[in-house]
């Protein structure tokens, strides 16, 4: 299991039970009789030794276990408090203390602890401890030698090689630990060119900096010679919880920033005054760059909803006799934490109908010719502007004829009607009430799981897909947003009327020619490189047709998926971005319209859906 992922929360976390350590042990030394600081104490090493184990930090769960073992003592009367007793205590927790921090920075060299331990076990089993026991409870920990600090030059071409180059020149000198940030960071574009490292190495500081400057284009080297005797909490990486609804209420006036960024900028073109021009594009920068910090504060990684999901398939796999080899992909993709939040429902229902409708038992599997262990993957992945999620299993796949049986009779499709592509067959399964199970169970059967998961993703400005073969498997694909409050779209005209179209939904625009147009199943369709995607026009959905429409037209290609519609406009008017603002639709109001927004003229425009207009 890789850990790498749940380092900083190890860190954040420990470091909130060190606090309840320490706020305990100051309450019972101020009441040594009281009980709550001694069960609170309790829990919060407990807490502590069993991460520890998990991360695989041995040295601090052999010092919380000890700790623990003489909190049990003490709980049960075999052992009676002292002052020395709780010296001894508090050495314990400035150990931890130490450990986790060591840890935070990324190595946990082997602790000198061995005094500690044996005092603590001494105690546990009754033995005296004396006020002598505070000299040696406390040893540091960090990593050894030097802390060193490098600055590449921002004007540097390929700043990640010259940081792997400096590295490796310090490494020719002794030995280089500790090293933040990690090296695969030097490859990424948002690499700053400063980077931090331990060297252990008997080279003075001189040697060291004509070392690290002969690779080039070293704007700075500093060191930090002096270990201090204790650890103190690193300032890199450094996090705190902050309630949810502070970050919705600073997103909200962000977006109003936006809208009034916008104005300012439209207004300053207007005017045509530099010095006005210049104010208002710094303003713009300085907005965009705040809009973009409070987006990624509140991005969280769809792990956090994934984790769930193990026990429920294993007690589901329980209930239902069948052996299921459940998979996660792609836990560290992250989302809007207002998206997380919804989304977790949706994958509920997909999960449940794929346990009960999509995987078989294993004597089923065995007589198809397949392992009797299922298969069912949950997977996250990036696409452009928006995460596709997958809900995957190898399962028996959906009997599209005797769907479009149910259908027919139900009226839910033409009697001509022959077979059920993907897009209808979803539709179908989507309708309220619609289920393949024949009987109720207490895993599905009443029609509701598809239905909830379109409707609550639709909600979300995201669309649903399948892909099904017989036999073969399904899979669920759920495509959101990355947030839902601020998205870049692209602005489209009909006469005098504005619409915006998100742009993550955008794959290209074309012009719309009457040469390029054919007919796919009675339906007009656009040619574009020898491809025919149907059209949508926008003066038709609209109902304008006042006959000014211009001769030539532009169109914007839509896609989700693998789904692709041509929505000819009238216009384009560019790219802007937009506070996405939701309203209770009057009745008669087309679903093709997800919401509203104000655009920089203060004028109101409507948001158009791509996945309806799909």
């Amino acid at each position: 299991m890789d850990h790498a992922g749940y380092a900083a929360l190890f860190l954040t976390e420990s470091r909130e039970h060190l606090r309840a350590c320490n706020q305990a042990l100051l309450a019972w030394e101020q009441d040594p009789a009281a009980v709550e600081p001694v069960d609170a104490l309790f829990r919060a090493i407990h807490t502590i030794k069993g991460m520890a184990a998990t991360m695989g930090h041995d040295a601090i769960a052999r010092v919380a276990h000890s700790a623990e073992n003489l909190l049990d003592a003490l709980r049960t009367g075999r052992v009676t408090v002292t002052p020395g007793l709780l010296q001894l205590l508090f050495g314990a927790v400035d150990q931890l203390a130490n450990g986790v921090e060591a840890a935070g920075a990324g190595t946990v060299p082997a602790a000198h602890d061995g005094e500690l331990l044996a005092a603590l076990d001494r105690a546990a089993d009754g033995g005296a401890v004396g006020a002598a026991t505070a000299e040696y409870a406390v040893h540091q920990i960090l990593p050894a030698g030097r802390a060193v600090s490098v600055a590449i030059r921002a004007d540097a071409q390929m700043r990640g090689g010259r940081a792997m180059l400096a590295l490796r020149r310090a490494g020719s000198l002794g030995t280089v630990t500790a090293l933040r940030p990690a090296a695969a960071a030097f490859e990424r574009e948002d690499f700053d060119g400063r980077f931090t490292f331990r060297l252990e190495s008997p080279a003075p500081n001189e040697e060291v900096v004509a070392a690290l400057v002969s690779v080039g284009d070293i704007a700075a080297v500093t060191f930090e010679d002096a270990v201090p005797e204790r650890a103190e909490p690193a300032a890199r990486g450094r996090q705190i919880r902050v309630d949810l609804r502070r970050l919705d209420a600073m997103m909200k006036q962000v977006g109003e920033l936006v809208v009034a960024r916008n104005r300012l900028v439209d207004l300053a073109i207007r005017r045509g005054d530099p010095e006005l021009e210049a104010t208002a594009e710094r303003i713009a920068r300085l907005v965009g760059g705040l809009q973009s910090e409070v987006i990624q504060a509140r991005m969280t990684p769809v792990g956090e909803v994934f984790d769930r999901f193990p026990r429920l398939v294993r007690d589901l796999g329980r209930d239902l006799g069948k052996q299921v080899r459940f998979e996660m992909e792609g836990e560290d993709i992250e989302l809007d934490r207002a998206v997380l939040d919804e989304i977790g429902d949706p994958l509920l229902h997909l999960i449940r109908n794929a346990m009960d409708h999509g995987l078989e038992t294993p004597e089923v599997r065995i007589a198809a010719g397949k392992a009797p262990q299922g298969r069912l993957l949950l997977s996250a992945s990036r696409e452009r502007n928006s995460v596709a999620i997958r809900v995957s299993d190898d399962g028996r796949g959906i009997d599209r004829s005797a769907i479009l049986a149910r259908a027919r009779r139900d009226g839910m499709v033409d009697a001509g009607t022959d077979t059920l592509t993907d897009d209808q067959l979803l539709r179908v399964l989507a309708r309220p009430g619609f289920s393949t199970a024949r009987t109720v169970s207490g895993v599905s059967g009443r029609g509701v799981g598809v239905d909830v998961v379109a409707t609550r993703v639709r909600a979300l400005g995201g669309t649903l897909a399948i892909q099904t073969a017989e036999g073969k498997g399904t899979t669920f694909v759920v495509h959101v947003p990355l947030t839902l409050a601020i998205v870049r779209a692209l602005l489209t005209s009909i006469g005098s009327e504005r619409y915006a179209v998100p742009l993550a939904y955008v794959a290209e625009t074309v012009e719309f020619d009457a040469r390029s147009v054919t007919a796919v199943r009675d339906r007009e369709a656009l040619v574009v490189r020898d491809r025919a995607i149907p059209t949508v026009h926008l003066r038709d959905l609209v109902s304008m047709n006042d006959g000014t429409a211009p001769k030539y037209r532009p169109s914007v290609i839509l896609e989700i998926g693998e789904r692709r519609a041509a929505l000819v406009v009238d216009a384009l008017l560019g790219q802007q971005d937009i506070v996405v603002e939701p309203f209770d639709a009057p009745r008669g109001m087309p679903s093709f319209f997800g919401g509203a927004t104000i655009l920089a003229d203060g004028a109101p425009a409507l948001i158009l859906d791509a996945a309806a207009l799909l």
